[in-house]
Parts: C-alpha cells; sequence; structure tokens
C-alpha cells in the first residue's frame, strides 16, 4: 500500500502547531497502525529530519496509551485501540489524517501525545475503600450477588484511553467517570466511601476542565472496551444521592 498521511506536528507544549503531509510506500496491510508509523519514523530518520512523537506502551490493547485521532475518529474505523488496529482497514492510496485527541482537558505535550494526567488526578480524588489489609481473605468471605459482581468486571474493563473524552463534542469524561464509580459501587467493598468518592471525582473532573454530559451517547460508540452508557446515569443517580446525604 502506497499512502499519503496528514500528521499534526507540535514541537512543544508552548509552540503552535500544524499538519504536515508525507507519503509511505509498501505498507504491509498486515501491519498495525502503530507499525506503520514506526515505517515512517524510519525513513524520517534516514532523511535526517525529527521523527513523529506518539505515545505507546504494550501494544496489545490493553494500557490504552495510543490514542490517536484517525480520520477524525478516535483509534480510527474500527472498535478497538490504536494499536490493534490494522492497514487492511485502510485502501491503497487513502489520505489518512492523524491527529492528537482533540480535548482542552488534554493538552498537547509533542506532535500526537497529550497529557492525560487529568484521567490520574480524578482517581486519586477518589481516595481509597476501607478494607482490611494483611492476609488474605477467604474469597468467598464477602458475599456479592453474581449480577453485581458481573457488572462490576465488565466496567471495569475501562483502560483509560481517553477516546470516550476524544469523541465527545462536549470534551466530557463522564463515561470514563461512570464506569470508575460503578465498579466500586456495584461491590461491597466500595460502600463505605461511595457518596464521598463520587461526590469529590465529579468536582475533580469539573475542575479539570472536562465538559458536561449531553448523553449524545460518542463516547460509547468509540469506547475500545465498549463501556455502556448506562454507566453515567449511574453515576448521575450516586451523585443526586450524595448532595442528598450532604457531599
Amino acid at each position: 500500500m502506497n499512502l499519503t498521511l496528514k500528521i499534526w506536528r507540535q514541537k512543544d507544549a508552548q509552540s503552535a502547531g500544524a499538519m504536515q503531509s508525507y507519503s509511505v510506500a509498501d505498507i504491509s496491510e498486515d501491519m498495525s497502525f502503530l507499525e506503520m508509523l514506526d515505517t515512517l519514523n524510519e525513513q524520517l530518520n534516514e532523511q535526517g529530519e525529527e521523527p513523529i512523537a506518539f505515545d505507546h506502551d504494550c501494544r496489545e490493547g490493553i494500557c490504552g496509551s495510543c490514542d490517536l485521532m484517525i480520520d477524525g475518529q478516535a483509534h480510527g474505523p474500527e472498535v478497538t485501540t490504536t494499536c490493534q488496529l490494522h492497514m487492511r482497514s485502510f485502501e491503497d492510496g487513502q489520505t489518512i489524517t492523524i491527529e492528537p485527541w482533540r480535548a482542552n482537558a488534554f493538552p498537547v505535550v509533542k506532535d500526537l501525545i497529550v497529557d492525560r494526567s487529568a484521567f490520574d488526578r480524578i482517581i486519586q480524588a477518589g481516595g481509597y475503600v476501607s478494607v482490611n489489609t494483611g492476609s488474605a481473605p477467604e474469597a468467598n468471605s464477602v458475599p456479592a450477588p453474581r449480577d453485581k459482581a458481573m457488572r462490576a468486571f465488565n466496567v471495569a474493563t475501562c483502560i483509560g484511553c481517553g477516546a470516550c473524552v476524544a469523541a465527545c463534542p462536549n470534551g466530557s469524561a463522564s463515561l470514563f467517570l461512570g464506569a470508575k464509580i460503578t465498579h466500586l459501587g456495584e461491590l461491597p467493598q466500595g460502600q463505605p466511601e461511595r457518596m464521598g468518592r463520587v461526590a469529590s471525582m465529579v468536582a475533580q473532573h469539573d475542575h479539570e476542565g472536562f465538559g458536561g454530559c449531553t448523553n449524545i451517547g460518542e463516547c460509547t460508540g468509540a469506547c475500545p472496551k465498549e463501556i455502556p452508557l448506562d454507566v453515567i446515569s449511574q453515576l448521575n443517580k450516586d451523585l443526586r444521592d450524595s448532595l442528598r446525604a450532604g457531599f
């Protein structure tokens, strides 16, 4: 495959950025999208040009580091992480536009890399759960209904990649926040701090500059782990209960 890539280049957080065009040739349809970028960077190195900075780690769809807007879609045309997107999803001769996450709360660090530490601060605002430490507890000592345990497990698959924020016209992190609230709120261990947790995390979410949710649903459509939209309903319910409780 021969491709034209329009890529956002930005020297650092203080510099202005712009789109630049590159051509890459002999790209195998079996390459991952990141391997294609690796090939381009090898070409740029050989030409004595600055390689394109992009974020990645596991390349197995686990960590969520590979955050890219591809042709205006978070992670690209398939419902998966960028590292698991393969070039067979594109056509020979195609022009592909590649940008960093589009969100004020995720400022650009360099080229395609953004600072997603706002997510870390939201998690930190959630505090802790009251559980005894020391020896491992017996597995069935704290019973949990199967439906609640399965729901907690399913929403805990959120990898915090930020696709929900990038896809949302409002730049809201409500799907991410709802997933983190729900996976603890469904289990007995998460009950003691439940009300204070949601109040603190929502306050941090707003402080970071994320937008509000208007139930458009772009977030769950872009989520590589298919987190359901109803976690936002759970988030809103828990927040309402916390306000009633005086948090």
